[in-house]
């Protein structure tokens, strides 16, 4: 659906810039904004590889199994349907902390690994588990402590103090994540 409205966007924008004869601005700012992406990819680009390898440094070390076993009280209170010392545990603590460092990107293999291995939990493989449900919101309010992609990109845009966002992203996303346990919660009650 996201894709349809995306696509109705851009084309009645060039719609109506054509309409309006400004068609001069349409190519300028197409091309302007293939210039913007590139600059920006290509300074997000050295954060992200950082962080994505030392998640793997620390996935092949053996850090996020303890990372596993430090997360397993809070994990089996929020996944109770998950065996103990399930891969899934594993990947889903990785997935947290790398959220909790602002790292959406890197978190996202994560989470797609994580949801894999939560599907071979699932005896119903048409249905999303209660576990699934409650790891995509988790994975969703993504709590963050530092904004690792969000300061980049304000640095990048010469702001002048780019870590004055930090308390506001810590205080939106833990009440989104409150928040969305609260109703993961009180759906699946609700549900069951």
């Amino acid at each position: 659906m996201i894709n349809i409205l995306w696509f109705l966007f851009i084309i009645i924008g060039i719609g109506y810039g054509l309409f309006t004869g400004q068609s001069d601005k349409i190519n300028a700012e197409i091309l302007n904004s293939a210039k913007i992406t590139l600059d920006m990819v290509l300074n997000m680009l050295p954060v992200i590889s950082l962080w994505v390898g030392i998640m793997k440094i620390a996935s092949v070390s053996g850090l996020l199994d303890k990372l596993a076993r430090f997360f397993s009280p809070l994990l089996s209170f929020l996944f109770p349907d998950i065996p103990k010392n399930h891969e899934s545990l594993g990947l889903i603590s990785s997935n947290i902390v790398a959220n909790l460092f602002g790292l959406g990107n890197a978190a996202t293999p994560f989470g797609i690994k994580a949801m894999e291995s939560l599907q071979s939990l699932n005896e119903k493989k048409d249905t999303a588990t209660r576990s699934m449900i409650t790891f995509l919101v988790l994975n969703t309010s993504g709590l963050s402590i530092i904004p690792t992609t969000v300061i980049s990109l304000r640095v990048m845009h010469n702001s002048e103090n780019p870590l004055e966002i930090i308390g506001a992203v810590i205080i939106a996303t833990l009440v989104s994540l409150i928040f969305g346990l609260i109703l993961d919660r009180a759906v699946g009650r609700r549900c069951r």
